[in-house]
């Protein structure tokens, strides 16, 4: 075993559900992509509900100032979003998975680049890609990344079905991502504590609902540029413990 195993695993299994998923999809009627999508984002939705929970649990509660919880999460993701807005990273990712799709030389009416973008931010969005891949970095086991792999795989094989090769493509960014946090695992040790975690579960889970917004096409959000609130929650959480 190696540092960085899990994220290895990871990526694998989303390349083979992704392959499984495009040999899958073009034998599917369009009806069937549609619905198939449409169970992706109610599914993706359900994920957002069990993200949001410790937004109530009293742990969470006990541990930052009365009343604070909510106004917790209302700032970072207002900063978070403020802050990803003025970087335009929504821009940058779109801009990112348009170079891709020339690259793989799909077709611009194909759904590579929204398949790359949701993909990308389904598998990153989570305390597990962050939680696993320090538990990785500081060698205490693969058993985050492992079922996160699992969900993954099945998540691949449902996107690409429909949205195609770009889903497959969405590795890069988890790759880059989830090897920053193997890193800081490796050199930092413990870095997060449970309320830290709650506050960046819970934002993560707003992301998440904006996600299953997107794929029922009930609005889209910007999500990626929410992506700053991630870091922005634990920070904010540990200046209220601190009161």
């Amino acid at each position: 075993m190696f540092v960085g195993l899990g994220t290895v695993i990871n990526l694998l299994t989303i390349i083979v559900g992704a392959a499984i998923g495009i040999a899958l999809g073009g034998r599917l009627p369009k009806r069937s992509q549609k619905m198939i999508t449409d169970v992706l984002g109610l599914i993706t939705l359900l994920g957002a509900t069990s993200a949001l929970l410790p937004l109530w649990s009293n742990e969470f509660k006990d541990s930052l100032p009365d009343g604070s919880p909510l106004l917790l999460i209302l700032a970072s993701m207002l900063i978070g979003g403020l802050l990803g807005t003025a970087l335009k990273i929504e821009k940058r990712v779109e801009n990112f998975g348009e170079n891709l799709r020339k690259k793989f030389k799909a077709s611009s009416d194909s759904p590579f680049v929204e398949g790359f973008v949701s993909a990308s931010l389904l598998f990153v969005i989570g305390p597990l890609a962050i939680l696993g891949s320090v538990s990785d970095g500081m060698s205490q086991g693969l058993d985050q990344l492992i079922l996160k792999s699992s969900l993954d795989f099945f998540a691949a094989m449902a996107f690409a079905s429909t949205l195609g090769i770009g889903v497959m493509a969405s590795i890069i960014p988890v790759g880059i991502y989830q090897g920053f946090w193997t890193i800081i695992g490796f050199f930092a040790g413990s870095v997060l504590e449970q309320y830290q975690i709650d506050a960046m579960t819970i934002s993560g889970g707003l992301m998440l609902v904006g996600i299953g917004l997107r794929l029922l096409n009930i609005k889209k959000i910007s999500v990626a540029n929410l992506l700053p609130a991630l870091v922005i929650a634990p920070v904010l959480a540990t200046v209220l413990h601190s009161i």
